[in-house]
């Protein structure tokens, strides 16, 4: 770990692991309080390749979509050689994947309220001109039973209108029929193609 992140904060036991690192609870070494710190390792990413150029982008993205109550805010960032470390908020609840799996069934009530509130972060990112590019219900994080947040912007990219994206990106069980194609498709914010926001 990070000499600076270690004067900042205490880490304490890892709670998640994904393709390129590890996230741990944390906790402030000046005000108590707890957040998670996000630990991806440099070796695992070549230099020009597409999945290094989203690990410089990452804490770039979640800069310009901060603040917002239903996306996962950045705090601090530390980079040593090995790592990168991002400390962002902890969200004491579970995944939506998990509560699916543990429930069943979402009741609607609790269903629409969650739908509503990540429709709202996505459309804070469009907004941003940040497309996530791998929402699923892992990178759907429960601040409790009735709050979301979204989390994981490893594969998302900052577009302008009108821009042409492509690329193979996110995971394959979720990803639209046209990605996996190898299509090209035109990125278009909510306002010209007449969706509403909120």
């Amino acid at each position: 770990m990070s000499e600076a992140l270690n004067r900042d904060y205490l880490i304490c036991e890892e709670i998640g692991r994904g393709r390129f690192g590890t996230v741990f609870r944390c906790t402030s070494r000046s005000t108590g309080d707890s957040f998670a710190v996000k630990s991806i390792d440099k070796s695992l990413t070549s230099g020009d390749s597409l999945d290094a150029q989203c690990l410089l982008m990452e804490p770039k993205i979640l800069h310009l979509l901060s603040p917002h109550p239903h996306i996962i805010q950045l705090y601090n960032l530390y980079e040593d050689e090995a790592h990168l470390h991002m400390v962002i908020d902890l969200c004491s609840g579970e995944d939506l994947h998990n509560l699916i799996i543990a429930n069943g069934v979402i009741p609607e009530a609790e269903a629409r309220l969650l739908f509503t509130q990540l429709m709202r972060a996505v459309s804070h990112c469009h907004k941003c001109g940040v497309v996530h590019r791998d929402i699923k219900p892992d990178n759907i994080l429960l601040e409790s039973r009735n709050t979301v947040k979204l989390a994981d912007f490893g594969s998302a990219e900052v577009v302008m209108d009108g821009e042409m994206m492509n690329g193979v990106v996110g995971t394959p069980y979720y990803v639209a029929p046209e990605v996996l194609l190898g299509e090209r498709h035109p990125w278009i914010t909510n306002e010209e193609s007449g969706a509403g926001s909120s």
